[in-house]
């Protein structure tokens, strides 16, 4: 007699939904292979799989990467949030659209001008793509003139010469003397119980924005349901502008993502892991599947133990953990409610671990060395390395990893202070959906606590700097202009409420004190009743710049859903 499996409380919405296997694999493939869907292959995609067309056009109608068109020769990707519109983005684009656009003096009919989201490219900003290559906004004419030749070839990942701090391997090892922590819970000289050990002692928290303790996270997984079919996922889907340091750790330190990918599959149980990884981060998807070729070859990757790569049709709002496993699952991208959590009712209702790409790259480094020496690399009472992604008015834009605590004052200071000799006008400590703080935080710790008390958070380790002088209420309407654009629609608070905002606040300066209480009366309203973090955190960015332009402090109780960045439990 089949068991039955228990009913799990707060899933009845899933009920109907169609079962897997997941047809975005193969849309993707038919996009790459024909740089659009074509309605015969959607047809013999369908026959092929026994799905109806509805279920697939409502897939293709929910992911901005997919076309139903025929591309035109040239494609042109314009980014127009925050680090991009720091560097004048907005007058770069309508000199753009001046030369490309439909009526521009240099389009014979081959060039599409679209103004996206982030494309994770915030260190070269003013930034686009050329037929989904990435550049700077200054390389566009020589792009274009290649994709109307022979094409634009194929971007290649930024590396560099030295090791990262967290990584414990020599640079220039390969396999075969990498993954040692790996291969010594294979044989059965390290415990797996001793892992989530050390991990809880290390005080190691997710880095893509919740916060969440890791080994109390890997615990939880590893004993959920006992002997049934568990999952691992990394969640490399990082699209909040400003944020590109998971980008640099995929294209340095795949080997250690991997590797704590696969700590973490032996832990909890799982027999399958994936990375799930934005469909513009092609250079580092490369990077990603070169090194588990080489994982199979040694025998650490096959049978028993897979890992592949799934490359995300778009959208920032599959940064949130349940709307990627929704789409992982074959569904539209939106977020579920929650409770069940990932860890009890995750992929496919199975058990399932998720974490970012940061916490999986330090995973290897602390059990190797144990969970002191990680504390002792922090600063005062915070612990361990912390990537940051610095971008916005500073000369030196790029990742750089420091001592958890460092202030944000030493950081700009690292990225080679703010250009143009100019004074700092505030700054985003940690990502779109974080609070602005002004010139009188410089001192602040860059760590979760610290951050908190500050009424910001620490979010997904992108900051963002504004030069003095610079006009807030426009900058932080930029970013409520990426979440409104970004929303997925399913909850009437955040669709609805972030459009109304941004229509009251979109080409203004200042505000009246009935249209502040107006926003702050919306900020509430999305921030209590929104499903998921994206419009729970929407408008905080914009109700703290209210506070800093009267000459007050940022907002102190920044919304924190989940621990979240509007991308909750990342």
């Amino acid at each position: 007699m089949t068991a039955v499996q228990p009913r799990v409380p707060g899933v009845e919405a899933r009920a109907g939904k169609f079962p897997g296997p997941s047809l975005i694999p193969a849309l993707n493939a038919i996009q790459a292979r024909l740089g659009w869907l074509p309605r015969e292959e959607l047809e013999e995609l369908a026959r092929d799989t026994r799905r109806p067309r509805y279920e697939i056009e409502g897939l293709i109608s929910f992911y901005p990467h997919f076309r139903t068109t025929p591309p035109v020769k040239v494609a042109l990707h314009a980014c127009h949030d925050l680090p991009c519109f720091l560097r004048d983005g907005e007058a770069r684009i309508a000199e753009l659209r001046e030369r490309y656009g439909e009526a521009g003096t240099d389009n014979r009919g081959d060039v599409e001008l679209v103004e996206v989201s982030c494309l994770g490219r915030c260190d070269i900003a003013p930034a686009v793509a050329v037929n989904e290559r990435p550049a700077p906004l200054s390389s566009v004419d020589e792009l274009v003139a290649d994709a109307r030749g022979d094409g634009v070839g194929d971007a290649v990942a930024v590396l560099r010469d030295e090791p990262w701090p967290n990584d414990p391997y020599p640079a220039g090892s390969d396999v075969g003397s990498r993954y040692a922590t790996l291969r010594a819970l294979l044989d059965g000289s390290l415990d797996a119980d001793d892992i989530v050990a050390t991990l809880k002692d290390s005080g190691l928290r997710g880095m893509g924005g919740a916060g969440f303790p890791t080994g109390q996270k890997w615990e939880l997984v590893r004993g959920a349901q006992p002997g049934s079919t568990k999952y691992v996922v990394c969640n490399a889907d990082e699209s909040e502008p400003g944020t590109f340091k998971d980008r640099q750790i995929l294209a340095t330190q795949p080997h250690l993502v991997l590797e704590g990918l696969l700590l973490g599959m032996v832990v909890v149980g799982a027999e399958a892991g994936w990375v799930f990884i934005r469909h513009e981060y092609g250079p580092e998807e490369h990077l990603l599947r070169a090194e588990i070729d080489a994982l199979r070859a040694a025998g650490l990757v096959g049978p028993g133990r897979q890992v592949d790569v799934f490359v995300s049709p778009g959208g920032y709002i599959l940064g949130e953990e349940t709307a990627l496993l929704e789409c992982m699952e074959g569904h539209r991208g939106e977020p579920r409610n929650k409770p069940p959590f990932p860890g009890n009712y995750g992929l496919h209702g199975r058990p399932t671990l998720m974490n970012s790409v940061e916490t999986f790259a330090d995973v290897p480094v602390i059990v190797q060395r144990g969970a002191q020496w990680w504390a002792d690399q922090g600063l005062g009472e915070s612990v361990g390395w912390k990537f940051f992604a610095v971008s916005g008015h500073v000369e030196k834009p790029d990742v750089y990893c420091v001592p958890m605590g460092t202030t944000v004052g030493s950081l700009i200071e690292l990225a080679g202070g703010v250009s143009e000799g100019r004074q700092v006008g505030a700054v985003q400590p940690g990502g779109a959906s974080s609070n602005f703080i002004g010139l009188d935080q410089l001192d602040l710790a860059l760590d979760f606590g610290s951050a908190a008390k500050a009424g910001t958070m620490l979010g997904s380790g992108a900051v963002v700097v504004l030069a003095e002088g610079t006009d807030l209420l426009a900058a932080s309407t930029n970013v409520l202009r990426f979440f409104r654009n970004e929303s997925c629609g399913k909850c009437v608070p955040c669709r609805v409420g972030s459009t109304k905002a941004h229509e009251l606040l979109v080409g203004r300066s200042t505000l009246d004190d009935d249209e502040r209480a107006q926003v702050l009366r919306l900020e509430e309203a999305m921030r209590k009743t929104s499903i998921c973090g994206l419009g729970q955190v929407a408008l905080g960015p914009v109700v703290s710049v209210l506070g800093l332009d009267k000459g007050g402090a940022a907002a102190r109780d920044q919304p924190r859903p989940g621990g979240a960045t509007g991308q909750p439990d990342r």
